[in-house]
């Protein structure tokens, strides 16, 4: 007899939070009519509202949406409260089923309708840790407008501010970046629009994407197309009307010829093309996009959520690292894509090409304020460097100024108070007074001009002796995973001192197999690798924060491995950008972000001849990726990367190697053919930036 096969923990768990509902069914032999029951109990439960907690000190209703599939799309359009998706029974899905398809169609539905609810408390919980103050922002003359002005709204975090008297202004149509230093409140930012946490008008529909599709049968396309309601709505009417016509109603002529309007007018015809469109750009083959979403990784099912976004096209569409969980390929697509995007976007990404081609405006989280710069990243890191020039001089003349009126008997209030007022003068007089007005920021409040903080972050990789030849190399190599086709099949390739390479193509082909392949983590099946005895190789990867020892603060892990002195260890740890508190806490409570940098610390520390960096932008906000750029090209030793940053590529000097039918080959030309190339292998034609 064959073994039964294990079930999930997903469908243990589901059918836990189904027990209750079936209980009776089971004992009565499912009969029809307890499937009829269990169905109307469902129904019930989907039109229950969760109990969302939400601050007092908000001055407005309380959020007016709430997650949906389990928070991948976040869809905050009503106006009556919070409101988790509607999910609907498919009676006429149903007719054609089995007893026993029945139930466990039901039952699979009472699953989708539970984790949704469960994110949706989750995601609440969260908000109800942040304490947000807005002002009595007058919604007169925005009712029609699809623009968001938001003035002089706070929102903390245990005691901890993040935004302080803030202005936010989006003007419809318009692509917006979103940067500042990790930890600072990005997201948190986006999780409160959407939440409509902050006064956000009603009539807007926002949609926030942040985690990947509930992992069920539903195939990936039609994950998809599901997303649009309306369409779905209009294909069971066209259903209905049909059925009724064909039983001899002619009274629904008129009826269908209006149909036909609105789903014309809809796009309904064109839904399912442009649907795989974006499933294909995003590196769904024709296969993949027919798979059920339980059979994809996470990552994976981070792009059905990204896809389902982009189908849509909300009003507001919110992206917080879309380009995180995407290959190279992919966001080369994404990145024209978005180029053409015709509504507002409100971007998080420490891709600074992507941030370049993609968004018309940069706004800058800067000392719990925002500042909006006209232009991309490029031009936003030429005009801030300007501001910070002015910012000092002013910031000068404020220090000076206060301690003269000190140093002739003036208390430190009444010393601020007329320099205060001296600045709101000069901001009624048009002037620009450094941080406290900047330009087209939107802001009102004027406030003594805060010191420039300084964030710099360097790294430093130590250039190693030189090695004779052969340094590293793969020779006739076959390889591939247990019950798996070969990835690679006589292989040949290698690495000097002076290779600068970057191994390019979708997920899936083996770049990270090559890379543990050079590294020796792994052996071929046949043929040899062959390397200098004195070569020391550094290999990060996205997975190299989870060999730490997390027991041990980051000052004691370097101290313990490296034979480092206390100061040598701190400095090292300051150098890539990690705060000095964490420097003496256990590694297991960093952030993710943070356990990234020791990991970098590490590789440094451990003067490689060769770096293999497999995805080293992860976790790195946008002035570290500059720095490792800049450390790279220093370096005299060999370097291989795998990675989406297009700019860490092309900044770095990289050849291209794409691996590509079972073996590894150099491209010819550079990243703007091979950019091309990809384009048009998905019929896409090419946005110029």
């Amino acid at each position: 007899m064959p073994k039964k096969p294990k079930k999930s923990s997903k469908k243990a768990f589901f059918e836990e939070l189904a027990e209750s509902e079936n209980a009776k069914a089971d004992e009565i032999g499912s009969t029809e009519k307890e499937v009829k029951k269990i169905t109307k109990n469902v129904q019930t439960l989907s039109t229950e509202e969760p109990k969302i907690p939400t601050s007092r000190s908000a001055r407005q209703k309380p959020a007016d949406g709430d997650q949906v599939d389990r928070g991948e799309l976040q869809d905050f359009s009503h106006e009556d409260g919070p409101v988790v998706q509607e999910f609907e029974l498919d009676e006429e899905l149903m007719k054609g089923m089995t007893r026993k398809e029945k139930k466990k169609y039901i039952k699979e539905f009472q699953f989708k309708k539970q984790m949704a609810e469960m994110e949706t408390q989750r995601a609440n919980d969260e908000l109800s840790n942040f304490t947000v103050s807005v002002s009595n922002t007058k919604m007169e003359g925005l009712e029609n407008t699809m623009d968001i002005k938001l003035e002089n709204f706070s929102i903390a975090a245990k005691g901890k501010d993040l935004f302080k008297n803030a202005n936010l202004t989006v003007v419809a149509g318009r692509r917006y970046g979103l940067v500042g230093p990790n930890g600072k409140g990005k997201t948190t930012l986006l999780r409160h629009i959407a939440a409509r946490k902050l006064a956000i008008p009603a009539h807007i529909d926002i949609l926030y994407c942040e985690q990947e599709v509930i992992a069920d049968s539903t195939p990936a396309i039609e994950s998809v197309l599901n997303a649009d309601k309306e369409r779905l709505r209009l294909l069971k009417l066209e259903k209905e009307l049909i059925s009724r016509q064909e039983k001899g109603d002619l009274a629904v002529q008129d009826e269908l010829k209006k149909l036909y309007e609105d789903m014309d007018a809809h796009g309904v015809a064109s839904a399912e093309p442009r649907a795989r469109r974006i499933l294909a750009g995003l590196g769904f083959t024709v296969s993949m996009q027919a798979r059920a979403t339980e059979d994809f990784s996470g990552g994976w099912r981070m792009r059905v959520s990204l896809a389902r976004a982009l189908f849509l096209e909300p009003t507001l569409l919110l992206l917080d690292e879309p380009t995180n969980h995407l290959d190279l390929n992919a966001v080369i697509w994404l990145d024209n894509y978005l180029q053409n995007w015709k509504k507002t976007l409100l971007i998080v990404s420490h891709d600074q090409s992507f941030l370049d081609n993609v968004c018309s405006d940069i706004i800058h989280l800067d000392q719990l304020k925002l500042h909006l710069y006209r232009g991309n990243y490029g031009q936003f890191k030429k005009m801030y460097v300007q501001r910070v020039k002015e910012q000092w001089k002013e910031y000068e003349k404020q220090e000076k100024r206060l301690k003269e009126m000190k140093a002739h008997g003036a208390s430190k209030k009444v010393a601020e108070k007329k320099t205060k007022e001296a600045l709101t003068r000069k901001q009624q007089k048009g002037m620009r007074g450094g941080a406290a007005v900047m330009e087209e920021s939107g802001e009102t409040t004027t406030e003594l001009i805060v010191k420039p903080k300084e964030y710099i972050v360097k790294f430093n990789f130590p250039d190693p002796p030189s090695l004779s030849p052969p340094i590293l190399g793969l020779h006739n190599v076959n390889f591939g995973y247990p019950n798996q086709p070969l990835l690679f099949k006589n292989l040949e390739f290698g690495l000097d001192l002076d290779s600068r390479i970057a191994v390019v193509g979708p997920n899936g082909v083996g770049k990270s197999t090559l890379l543990k392949l050079l590294c020796g983590e792994i052996e071929p099946l046949s043929g040899e690798m062959r390397r200098n005895h004195r070569l020391r190789i550094a290999y990060y990867s996205q997975h190299s924060a989870d060999q730490l020892d997390v027991d041990k603060s980051a000052t004691e892990y370097l101290r313990d491995k490296f034979n480092m002195g206390y100061q040598d260890a701190r400095k090292r740890l300051g150098s890539v950008g990690l705060v000095s508190y964490a420097h003496e806490i256990p590694i297991r409570d960093l952030s993710g972000g943070q356990k990234a940098r020791v990991a970098l610390a590490e590789l440094i520390s451990s003067a490689p001849d060769i770096l293999i960096l497999d995805e080293p932008t992860n976790n790195l906000d946008l002035e570290s990726i500059d720095a490792l750029g800049d450390a790279i090209n220093l370096y005299k030793g060999g370097v291989l990367i795998v990675s989406h940053d297009a700019r860490l590529i092309t900044e770095t000097e990289c050849t291209l190697w794409v691996v590509e039918k079972q073996t590894v080959n150099q491209i010819e030309g550079d990243f703007d053919d091979y950019k091309q190339e990809i384009l048009e292998s998905l019929g896409e034609e090419v946005t110029k930036a």
